[in-house]
């Protein structure tokens, strides 16, 4: 488990290196919500999303346990990713001087994987429908000696992540609600530290792509529970089978309730956000204002309300696409 203090130990090993982005209002959204929201828009984040804050903070751990004589010195890092924390990763790692694998599917989007290539990874694809990426990435870390860094099941990510609930209680004040997108559990863990740990009361809603609800139905099940198959959604970053084996516990003991949209929700929030914030957000980034817009998350009415806006890549002509598709429903 983290605690409070561990996310605010990533805060202040982050300073400088990560953005502090800005949380947008909107009246035509409080309107629509019937409450007062707080977006807090990691779309203008360093690599496009708030991942660059977990992989921060594991980089600079690793390099302090070596500076410190604590770890043997290390040639890189390997991990795998649909995009965002690759990318993300790739950046850290580069910054520290050191080397990054990210094993990536072959249907990522293209801006994701020329941004991960850009940041000078090596990347390794697979068919995320028919192979194991964790297992290739283990595979590979135990053969080039390489310190395998998970998307989110890992506890210095973790805490990385819940410094944008660290700032956005900062920024908007106290808070009756957050809600935080659920993909493996990293972001959501983090956030809902922090909220737990700053007003026990205030309410953390997650949410998930209905063809995705691994932790909707784990929550209800009190325990981890593993689709059958990879969700079939456009939110790719959101696509996991099954809650983290360390976020699980998180949640479990901290997230009051998991929500699910529908993609034709998500994209009415991703034109939302193009319409009227001026900011372009891809489908996983809006899934949790999705739930918000489209009445999911109930008893928020008169309520402040934090909710994340995770992530902006996604590629132009695909961006295009989503959102004129929203104006003809």
């Amino acid at each position: 488990m983290i605690e409070l203090v561990d996310v605010q130990a990533a805060a202040r090993r982050l300073d400088g290196r990560v953005h502090r982005t800005p949380v947008v209002v909107s009246r035509t959204l409080d309107a629509q919500v019937g409450a007062e929201v707080f977006c807090k828009a990691e779309t203008l984040q360093r690599t496009g999303s708030f991942k660059i804050r977990g992989a921060t903070n594991k980089v600079r751990r690793l390099v302090g346990e070596v500076d410190e004589g604590r770890r043997p010195p290390i040639a890189g890092v390997v991990t795998m990713s649909s995009g965002n924390h690759g990318a993300a990763l790739a950046c850290a790692a580069s910054e520290a001087g050191l080397g990054a694998v990210v094993v990536m599917p072959e249907d990522a989007p293209s801006s994701k994987l020329a941004a991960t290539a850009g940041y000078g990874a090596e990347i390794v694809r697979y068919d995320r429908y028919r192979e194991d990426r964790d297992a290739i990435a283990r595979a590979i870390a135990a053969e080039r000696q390489l310190v395998l860094v998970p998307p989110y099941d890992d506890l210095d990510v973790m805490a990385g992540q819940g410094t944008l609930a660290l700032e956005l209680f900062d920024q908007a004040g106290p808070l009756d609600v957050l809600v935080v997108c659920v993909g493996g559990g990293g972001l959501i863990s983090g956030c809902a530290t922090v909220a737990k740990g700053i007003d026990p009361a205030c309410r953390v809603v997650g949410v998930e792509p209905a063809a995705g609800d691994d932790t909707a139905r784990s929550l209800a099940a009190g325990r981890r529970v593993r689709l059958d198959e990879v969700p079939r959604t456009i939110a790719d970053g959101q696509a996991a089978v099954e809650p983290g084996e360390l976020t699980w516990p998180v949640i479990a003991a901290r997230v009051d309730e998991v929500v699910t949209v529908h993609d034709s929700e998500i994209v009415a929030a991703m034109r939302f956000c193009f319409e009227r914030l001026r900011l372009v957000v891809e489908p996983s980034g809006a899934c949790a204002l999705a739930a918000l817009w489209s009445g999911r998350v109930p008893g928020v009415e008169g309520r402040r309300v934090g909710v994340t806006l995770s992530g902006a890549n996604i590629d132009p002509d695909r961006f295009a696409q989503l959102v004129a598709s929203a104006s003809e429903r």
